[in-house]
């Protein structure tokens, strides 16, 4: 019984960083290039977000790996 909430505490909180991470990505990303965010929220197409999220966390994690 203990394995398994060792194992809960785990994966709730590698899904708490991972939407704590995606939530100040597009944070940043809503105040940096809010045209993006209007025109997939306006368009009703969030692939443009999803790929404008993906390149600010790719880009913050090279910066994090060439910080250390």
């Amino acid at each position: 019984m203990r394995s398994l909430t060792r194992i809960s505490v785990s994966i709730i909180g590698v899904v708490g960083v991972l939407a704590v991470t995606v939530a100040a990505a597009t944070i940043w990303l809503l105040l940096t290039d809010p045209v993006t965010v209007a025109d997939a929220v306006n368009e009703q197409d969030v692939t443009p977000l999803v790929r404008e999220l993906a390149a600010v966390i790719y880009e913050a994690i090279q910066r994090l790996i060439g910080y250390l």
